[in-house]
């Protein structure tokens, strides 16, 4: 009897614990959850209208392409037969599943500053997803550079694994938004140049890069063109809507907010606010030498018959539905491949929770040539206070020439 008291004792033990432990399981998860959306995982590895994380779009890298591979749990063709510590090495080093070098398309470089708290949860998340069995061929590089031993010179080069360090001098705030930058959501992967062998310059850090047909834009607070002329609020409104008083975001931008910031807290959205306000100085715009009167005359004309009902003859835009022109920073670029891509392919605004409307540019590619883009975007660029370069007919021409046909 006293064997079974003693057996009865410790099986009502363990099941006022097990609810214990099944709650701290659903904590994890649910913050692994907040891991995936700060990572947007989804966006690289989730299909148009495919299964979650089951695999996604070729990634077209100056080297070839890259199609993100399918991360469900399933064990023939996703990472079921991955262990946690296999997940943990491949974050902060690169190095996967049977020791497999991973090429830095998929971010490791950023992820390594993560620490080992948040890469556990988002194991733990990662596990309970749907399985979904869908064979993706990852490696569609080009020989030699389908050889994944040669990402050991390139990590003995530019890697070094390496964890996030809190500045002491700064605000827990800034602290947690600089963590989100330079780790999780890996801005740098699109807005820092890159080298010839496609690693980031460090010393140019989110200070703009061509990516994919677009150009990633300067998110340092440089005034002619990055952050400078926003606020605080201005970057937090436009991360969880995709629209401010400046900007409308498109491109692989709408799709980053769509599926990642929009579903950030806010007290995350303001530390990222406050850590990128906080980079670089906050320089003077530098007048450049205006175009030739011939160009201006007849980008203004242009401008006049297909740009102006919506952006307004002094360019000041309609609000949240037709961004600004006069003053806007992404116009003031020194790379106008954004510019070109927008004008000649148009554009659809993102849609979220916040701002579900989604105004649209259309695609003037059929009804103006080369030079007449050229014209107007050179009129647009030295107007309104805007000061930046002329722009060339072989400008539009190289962007024109990699659109869908």
């Amino acid at each position: 009897m006293r064997r079974l008291a003693v057996t009865l004792a410790a099986g009502a033990a363990l099941l006022a614990i097990a609810p214990a432990i099944a709650a701290d399981q659903a904590d994890q998860i649910m913050r692994g959850q907040y891991q995936a959306v700060l990572g947007d995982c989804a966006g690289c590895h989730t299909r148009p209208g495919g299964k979650p994380l089951a695999g996604g779009l070729p990634l077209e890298t100056p080297f070839g392409a890259l199609v993100p591979p399918n991360i469900t749990p399933d064990h023939e063709t996703g990472i079921g037969n991955w262990s946690e510590a296999d997940f943990r090495s491949m974050m902060k080093s690169g190095i996967g599943h049977d020791g497999v070098r991973l090429y830095p398309a998929m971010p490791y470089p950023a992820y390594t500053r993560m620490n080992e708290q948040d890469i556990s949860d988002l194991w733990a998340y990662l596990t309970t997803v749907e399985p979904v069995s869908n064979k993706v061929e990852a490696n569609q590089l080009p020989f030699p550079l389908n050889i994944r031993l040669a990402m050991w010179g390139w990590n003995l080069l530019n890697f070094t694994e390496d964890g996030f360090k809190p500045d002491p001098s700064k605000s827990a705030e800034w602290n947690r938004g600089a963590y989100i930058v330079q780790g999780a959501g890996h801005c740098g992967t699109c807005h820092t140049p890159k080298s010839f062998l496609g690693a980031d310059q460090d010393s140019s850090f989110l200070q703009g890069a061509s990516l994919q047909g677009w150009f990633a834009p300067d998110i340092t607070n440089n005034a002619q063109s990055g952050l400078g002329k926003w606020s605080q609020d201005d970057v937090v409104s436009y991360l969880k809507t995709g629209v401010n008083a400046h900007s409308i975001a498109s491109g692989p931008m709408a799709e980053a907010i769509e599926n990642s910031t929009s579903k950030m807290t806010d007290q995350d959205l303001k530390a990222v606010a406050v850590y990128l306000k906080s980079l670089g100085p906050d320089t003077a715009i530098v007048p450049v030498p205006k175009p030739d009167e011939a160009r201006m005359i007849a980008g203004e004309a242009i401008y006049h018959d297909n740009c102006s009902a919506c952006h307004g003859a002094d360019g000041a835009g309609a609000g949240a539905l037709f961004p600004a022109l006069a003053g806007n920073s992404i116009v003031a670029q020194g790379n106008t491949e954004t510019l070109a891509r927008v004008i000649l392919a148009g554009s659809q605004a993102v849609h979220t929770a916040s701002a579900p409307t989604t105004p649209a540019m259309p695609s003037l590619a059929w009804r103006l040539k080369d030079q007449e883009i050229a014209d107007v975007l050179t009129y647009v660029r030295s107007s309104w206070g805007n000061s930046a370069p002329a722009v060339s007919s072989d400008d539009i021409a190289s962007v024109r020439k990699e659109l869908p046909q």
